[in-house]
């Protein structure tokens, strides 16, 4: 029998007989998948396989292919640990009726060590290959002590908190409600200079009608003879004073109305208007009736006599009124001032529904353009949305450290350790927040100094956490893993799922996540573990950014 071994380690056993027809078909079909498998459509390369920190390499990735497929070149950081820093347009090559595709990537690494270039998946057409994966050697840079001076280690300096701009935004807040409040001012409460029409409005009936004669000899209805509108003028003087101080319907009323009603008034000794005084009223009104409706025409000198005889007339109603009551007095000072308390309610009024429009007005807007939960967090106040605003800290905890970005600093914490397990593990524990607080982060450290030939079981280890969660009163533990890969290429294990937890206060049940990293470099346990309520909304805007900022060093780094 005879071993025959071809490329891609398959391997045919042989009888030494003669082949069989069964034999042949066999090794054929065998033969036809070797060389299928080792020819391809797609190859790879690298310009160069060693470098130095930060120095870049062009990957090439080149496609065969003819005109009518479709080819997906890979995107994004799909080469790490290696970081793809710039992506170049795909150049043509036509060969024939076949095309050439060259993609070129330009790679880095800014961490010394051995690395591999994963393979790069090509779509073509409706067919998937995959390149082969590259080695490259990442160098330090090597530099000469005894000619580089050395020098000591420099103190520590206070670092200023970097100004923000929020005092903009307060002053700006504060000069938008100075100019509401001067316009509601302005318009509302500021008490105006009195038009002339307001300040006579505000004279006694009798001055008003002194007044109202004075300015009637001032017009030029006589010098145009135009009577009738000078009769009119002088009627309405007087039916309107009689209808503030004598009878209330003395300008609705006709004349003949009006004179009874005197005739009335002072038969009943409420008015003490003499006969000669009715009479002479009498006499102007119908007179005037005649000229308005009669077109009578009237000598400009009777004019005069008749605006000299309404102004005795006033006087003489004016001396026939009986004197206010105390009384009476009283209610018109109660009077005026319910006008008043009218006029400040109405002011009231008016500027608490102007408030209420601007503060919705304004809730509406920022709530359509931000969203009306966190407009309404942000004005009431939010834990987490004051985490998520607030100034993050990026620093490292342990050693090797944990680059991490945290909305507040994580403050070192002594985590309890067997008695018989500390002469064996170092561990170093940075924390914020609990378990039963709707956000909490701890970053622990653990070297294990005699770990020998065993290795540390990181799925075991995540299982020891788990049960370490429920001891602290953690329940209903729902766990799911995953790969997990750090932006800088650290890889490690991801555990996550639900929880449920009792407020010691409350005693009420919450439902919240949990997220578990873990990563093993040889005898060094590094964890990262994050807990949220489910129903911060905010929360998870949190979690993606911590665990979007994590990176590790490996020990010997």
């Amino acid at each position: 029998m005879k071993i025959l071994k071809f490329k891609n380690n398959v391997t045919i056993e042989m009888k030494s007989s003669v082949f069989s027809l069964q034999s042949s078909v066999w090794f054929t079909f065998v033969f036809c998948l070797i060389t299928l498998s080792s020819f391809s459509q797609v190859t790879s390369a690298i310009d160069s396989t060693s470098i130095k920190i930060g120095e870049r390499i062009t990957y090439h990735i080149q496609v065969e292919t003819d005109t009518t497929s479709l080819v997906v070149f890979p995107e994004g950081q799909s080469f790490s640990p290696l970081e793809m820093i710039e992506s170049y347009k795909v150049d043509t090559l036509k060969k024939g009726d076949k095309f050439n595709l060259i993609k070129k990537y330009g790679l880095t690494q800014f961490d010394s060590g051995a690395y591999t270039i994963p393979r790069q998946k090509i779509i073509i057409g409706d067919k998937t290959f995959f390149t082969d994966s590259l080695k490259v050697e990442v160098n330090n840079v090597v530099i000469d002590t005894t000619k580089q001076g050395l020098f000591d280690i420099k103190p520590i300096i206070e670092v200023k908190k970097p100004s923000s701009n929020w005092w903009k935004y307060v002053l700006l807040t504060l000069l938008i409600i100075g100019v509401v409040v001067f316009l509601i001012y302005w318009f509302i409460w500021r008490k105006k200079p009195l038009t002339e029409e307001e300040q006579i409005a505000l004279l006694p009936p009798y001055d008003r009608a002194k007044l109202a004669l004075k300015k009637l000899d001032e017009s030029h209805y006589l010098q145009s003879e135009d009577i009738k509108e000078y009769y009119s003028e002088l009627t309405f003087i007087i039916r309107k004073y009689l209808d503030e101080k004598v009878y209330d319907r003395a300008l609705e009323s006709t004349t003949d109305e009006l004179i009874s009603r005197l005739n009335l008034l002072k038969d009943g000794n409420q008015v003490d208007l003499s006969k000669e005084d009715i009479k002479n009223l009498e006499n102007i009104l119908k007179r005037a009736d005649l000229v308005k409706f009669a077109k009578s025409a009237v000598d400009v000198e009777l004019a005069k006599l008749d605006r000299n005889t309404i102004d005795v007339e006033i006087d003489h109603v004016k001396e026939a009124l009986p004197e206010p009551t105390e009384e009476e007095k009283l209610l018109d000072e109660k009077y005026r001032e319910e006008l008043e308390r009218k006029k400040k309610r109405k002011k009231i009024i008016i500027t608490v529904v102007i408030g209420v429009f601007l503060l919705i007005a304004t809730f509406v807007g920022f709530g359509l353009k931000y969203g009306f939960q966190y407009v309404k967090d942000t004005i009431i106040g939010h834990d987490s949305i004051e985490l998520l605003q607030g100034d993050w800290v990026n620093s490292k905890y342990g050693v090797p450290p944990v680059t991490i970005s945290t909305p507040k600093v994580l403050k070192r914490v002594e985590l309890p350790i067997p008695d018989e397990a500390k002469a064996n593990v170092n561990m170093t524990s940075f924390a914020y927040g609990s378990l039963i607080e709707s956000f909490s982060i701890m970053v622990n450290t653990t070297t294990y100094k005699n770990l020998g030939e065993n290795k540390i079981d990181i799925e075991q280890v995540s299982e020891g956490t788990i049960k370490g969660m429920e001891q602290q009163g953690a329940q209903d533990i729902v766990v799911l893993r995953e790969k997990f890969v750090t932006p800088n290429g650290a890889e490690g294990l991801k555990t996550y799922g639900t929880l449920k937890t009792k407020n010691p206060i409350t005693q009420k049940i919450q439902d919240g996540n949990y997220i578990l990293l873990q990563f093993v470099s040889e005898n060094v346990l590094q964890q990262i573990v994050l807990t949220y309520s489910k129903d911060d909304v905010y929360a998870d805007q949190i979690v993606e950014r911590i665990v979007n900022s994590v990176e590790l060093k490996k020990a010997e780094d």
